[in-house]
């Protein structure tokens, strides 16, 4: 058996703004739970990183419960990788200013992201929309990460961290840092809002009826399936720029049964879109409800929920605090025995 430390690190998380969604799942955690097994793994709530946009701190508070609650109901296992919540490991924001100091104002202002958020904000642009691909590029590195699960659409973020990693690693020495990749999961489904099916769907979505929330009844799931977004054809196929809405559906069934889209395809033969959408439901609602019931029962119990926490925290610190001694000598501060 492969001994933990003989592993490559793999490191992801979720911003708990909101409420996670079937995206959430689908695209990235039970994509975690498949590879928990294979690599040393760190998998946290991104908190920190949510305080980018105003939040609640009541709903933030409850969310962040939430979200590792539902990590633990869908199968991540704390006894085989590190579970924790970002804001508990204060080397996260440490490491941050120093990276503060090495990156450049022009990749930021490059950053895709920076400039969809900052036209939202109006003339008050938060100062950490545009230094928080900083704080992702501590969150990588401080755990001296190889893999980086991400969608497409995240990868700047890592070749950022690779840009600064590089920068550093040729004034301070080849080891350090690790140098990580973005890792795009073959098998992660890309799940789009249910209204508007050319778009991902969101925990900020305007309108909620196009998002599964987790946390989401079996008649509300129902109800938003049935209100999903298809075509003026009567034919199920899959065809994601003619029949977004379509194969949307059919994307979601095929990902959660790990059938292929032709088998799911071939058990519509004659059937109209209402069988599709109603099925959909079914089978979301099927695939959500056991992880619910466990995530409230975590949530309503916390004593085996803080254990978890504090148990993730401590670790996640230990090799946190030993990479933050490490840069530390590398760049000339007194580090203290």
């Amino acid at each position: 058996m492969t001994s933990r430390v003989d592993k490559k690190v793999i490191l992801s998380g979720i911003q708990p703004t909101n409420k996670l969604t079937l995206g959430n799942y689908l695209g990235a955690i039970k994509n975690w739970v498949r590879i928990q097994n294979d690599y040393d793994a760190y998998f946290m709530a991104v908190d920190q990183h949510a305080m980018t946009a105003r939040q609640d701190p009541i709903e933030l508070r409850k969310n962040t419960l939430f979200s590792i609650a539902c990590y633990i109901a869908a199968g991540i296992d704390p006894e085989r990788c590190v579970l924790f919540v970002q804001s508990h490991v204060h080397q996260h924001s440490q490491l941050a200013w120093t990276l503060n100091c090495f990156g450049y104002m022009g990749e930021l202002s490059r950053m895709i992201q920076y400039k969809e958020k900052s036209a939202k904000s109006g003339t008050n642009i938060p100062v950490g929309i545009f230094t928080y691909p900083l704080l992702m590029a501590a969150d990588i590195l401080l755990y001296d990460t190889h893999l980086v699960p991400v969608g497409e659409d995240q990868t700047q973020h890592v070749e950022l961290t690779r840009d600064i990693a590089e920068r550093m690693n040729g004034l301070y020495g080849p080891d350090t840092f690790v140098i990580p990749k973005a890792h795009i999961p073959k098998v992660a489904a890309r799940v789009m809002d249910l209204l508007t099916p050319t778009s991902k769907m969101s925990k900020s979505a305007v309108n909620e009826n196009g998002s599964i929330f987790i946390s989401d009844t079996p008649a509300d799931i129902e109800k938003k399936f049935k209100r999903a977004t298809t075509d003026s054809e009567t034919t199920i196929r899959f065809d994601s720029e003619t029949k977004p809405g379509v194969s949307n559906l059919l994307s979601i069934q095929s990902a959660i049964t790990s059938e292929s889209i032709a088998e799911v395809i071939a058990r519509y033969d004659g059937k109209q879109y209402g069988h599709l959408k109603l099925e959909t439901a079914q089978i979301v609602i099927k695939e959500l409800s056991p992880i619910q019931k466990r995530a409230q029962e975590l949530v309503d119990e916390r004593t085996e929920l803080n254990r978890i926490l504090r148990i993730g925290a401590e670790k996640a610190q230990a090799h946190a605090e030993r990479t933050i001694k490490r840069i530390h000598e590398r760049i000339g501060y007194v580090v203290l025995d």
